[in-house]
C-alpha cells in the first residue's frame, strides 16, 4: 500500500499524467489480474483510512477518526492481520504504519516512527516489533522498505503460508523522491488538469480550502534553501513552512502571477510522480520476487492506497474532500486461478470492504462484526449484492487544510454531500453529466431527487451506525486526545 497515491498517477487507470508517467510494475497485478474502477475511502485521510481496512469498520466504529488530536488506533480490536495470524500465517507490516499503537496481530513488524509515526524520505526510523529499538537509514525510505520485504521473504519460515503488509511513505508530502529519479521528467512538462482553474463558484466549503497549489505550497515542498544560515531550528522550521497559510513568496522577483503558477505546479507534480516511480520499482521487484521463488501462482496481490490525491484538479494537492480525485481509490488485485487476467470491474467497493476480501479469498470465516463485505464474488461469478451506495464521513477541522467536516453517498449517477461544522451547506452533483464536479446542482434539483438522495443517506447512515447527531459530530471534531509516542534508542545504520 501506498500512501496518498492518486488513481490518476497509475497508467493502468489510462490518465493523460499516467501516459507520460507510466507505472508498468503496478499495471502488471492489473494485467495479470483485475483493476477495480469503483472503491472509495470512507474518510479520506490516512490514519483513518489505514484503521477502516484493518478492521472492516468505519471510522465511528473502530474509534479512529482524526488523524489530529484523534488519539491512537485500539489495537486490541479485531483486525484482518488477527484472523490470518490465529489460522496459522505468518503475518507481518513493513514499511508506514502511522497508527500510534504498536501494531498487534503481527509475528514481525517494522514500521516508520519519526515525525510522530509519519516517516522521513530520508534518514527514516523504524521501530521493530514493538521494543524500545530504532534504526536509522541514510537510504531513501522506499529502498528501505523494498530491501526489508525481500529480507523478510527470505528468512521466514518457508513452510508456512504467509501475510506480508507491504507499505510505502511515498508519494505523502514533502514528495522528495530518490537521487536516482531526480532526472526524471525534467524535458517536458505535465498537462494541467482541466478543472485546475476552479473557482469554486457555488461550492462555499470548497471555496475556503487552503490547499491549493497556487496558495499554500510551501518553501521546504518547493524545495527551497534559506539565503543564509538560520540562527535556530525554530527560525529553520518557520522559514520552510512559509506558504502554509498563504503567505506569499517567490523563488525569484521575475516569476509572478500564471507564471509562478505554472512553476509551482510542474514542481509538485514531477516530485510527485518520482517518487510514484520508486514505488513502482519496488512493486516489480515483489514480483519477480514471487515468480522466482516459485510463489506467483499461489499467493493473492493487491496493490492500493490509503485514499487518493489531487494532482492538480480543483487547483488542489491533499485529499480530505469527497470529490472524486481523493475519495476514489486505486486498486489492483491478482489471484491466479481465481481471477481471470485483464479483468475490470465497476462494482462500488468501500475501504472497509477489504478486510473481509481478503479473509474470504483465504478460505477463512469473515468475522461477523465487521461493516464491510467480502467482493470475491466479483470474480467467481457468485452472486455480489450491488451496492445502491457508498458512504463517507470526513471528521477533521480545521488542521491541516481548512476542510469542512461533511458525510454524503455516491450512488452509481450522483452525489449528496452535507458540510455542517461552521457551516449548514449541502451539494448535490450529477457524477455523468459532471464528473468533475464543478456544478452544484442542489438548488437546482427536482425536490423528489433531493427527498429520494436523503432518505438514502439517513438508511445508510442507521445501517452503519453513524447516527450521531451534528452536535454529537462536532464534540467528535473538537475532541482532543492526544497521541502517545515512545522515545526509543536509536541504532544507525
Amino acid at each position: 500500500m501506498a500512501d496518498d497515491l492518486a488513481y490518476q498517477a497509475i497508467s493502468a487507470y489510462g490518465s493523460e499524467i499516467s501516459k507520460l508517467a507510466p507505472t508498468p510494475n503496478i499495471d502488471r497485478i492489473a494485467n495479470e489480474g483485475a483493476r477495480m474502477d469503483a472503491v472509495y475511502c470512507t474518510n479520506s485521510i490516512c490514519g483513518p483510512s489505514r484503521a477502516s481496512i484493518l478492521t472492516g469498520k468505519f471510522s465511528h466504529v473502530n474509534g479512529f477518526y482524526k488523524n489530529v488530536d484523534g488519539g491512537d488506533f485500539d489495537g486490541e480490536q479485531l483486525t484482518f492481520p488477527k484472523v490470518f495470524q490465529e489460522n496459522g500465517y505468518q503475518t507481518a507490516v513493513i514499511g508506514k504504519w502511522h497508527l500510534g499503537t504498536t501494531p498487534t496481530g503481527f509475528d514481525y513488524s517494522k514500521v516508520l516512527i519519526n515525525w510522530g509515526g509519519q516517516g522521513t524520505y530520508f534518514k527514516p526510523q523504524f521501530c521493530v516489533n514493538g521494543t524500545d529499538t530504532i534504526q536509522e537509514y541514510k537510504r531513501h525510505s522506499t529502498k528501505v522498505i523494498e530491501d526489508d520485504c525481500i529480507d523478510w521473504l527470505e528468512s521466514r519460515d518457508k513452510d508456512m503460508p504467509f501475510m506480508l503488509l507491504y507499505q510505502f511513505k511515498a508519494p505523502h508530502r514533502d514528495w522528495r523522491p530518490d537521487s536516482i529519479y531526480h532526472d526524471l521528467f525534467t524535458d517536458f512538462d505535465f498537462p494541467l488538469p482541466d478543472s485546475f482553474n476552479d473557482d469554486y463558484e457555488g461550492r462555499l466549503a470548497a471555496s475556503e480550502n487552503m490547499m491549493e497549489i497556487e496558495n499554500h505550497l510551501n518553501r521546504r515542498d518547493m524545495k527551497q534553501e534559506p539565503p543564509h544560515a538560520l540562527p535556530t531550528r525554530k527560525d529553520s522550521m518557520k522559514w520552510y513552512a512559509y506558504g502554509d497559510r498563504g503567505q506569499f513568496w517567490t523563488p525569484n522577483d521575475s516569476l509572478q502571477g500564471e507564471e509562478l503558477k505554472y512553476w509551482k505546479y510542474q514542481t509538485y507534480i514531477k516530485d510527485y510522480l518520482r517518487c510514484v516511480a520508486g514505488v513502482d520499482r519496488a512493486i516489480g521487484t515483489l514480483l519477480d520476487y514471487l515468480e522466482e521463488n516459485g510463489l506467483a501462482e499461489n499467493t493473492l496481490v493487491v496493490y492500493t492506497s490509503d485514499q487518493g490525491f489531487y494532482l492538480g484538479e480543483h487547483g488542489w494537492f491533499d485529499k480530505r474532500w469527497m470529490y472524486e480525485e481523493s475519495f476514489k481509490m486505486p486498486f489492483v488485485i491478482k489471484c491466479p486461478g481465481i481471477i481471470e487476467p485483464g479483468t475490470t470491474s465497476d462494482q462500488m467497493i468501500m475501504n472497509v470492504d477489504f478486510a473481509p476480501t481478503l479473509i474470504d479469498f483465504a478460505g477463512l470465516d469473515v468475522p461477523g462484526e465487521m461493516q464491510g463485505t467480502s467482493f470475491k464474488g466479483v470474480f467467481t461469478e457468485e452472486e455480489v449484492p450491488n451496492r445502491e451506495a457508498v458512504y463517507y464521513h470526513y471528521y477533521e477541522w480545521p488542521i491541516w487544510h481548512k476542510v469542512q467536516p461533511h458525510y454524503g453517498i455516491r450512488t452509481d449517477k450522483y452525489k449528496l454531500m452535507h458540510f455542517y461544522y461552521s457551516m449548514d451547506e449541502w451539494e448535490l452533483y450529477d457524477i455523468e453529466s459532471d464528473p468533475q464536479e464543478m456544478h452544484n446542482i442542489y438548488n437546482e434539483a427536482p425536490e423528489e431527487l433531493i427527498l429520494d438522495l436523503k432518505q438514502k443517506l439517513e438508511h445508510i447512515r442507521m445501517d452503519y451506525k453513524d447516527d450521531y447527531s451534528i452536535n454529537e459530530m462536532k464534540v467528535m471534531t473538537d475532541t482532543v486526545i492526544k497521541r502517545v509516542y515512545n522515545e526509543p534508542n536509536k541504532v544507525n545504520k
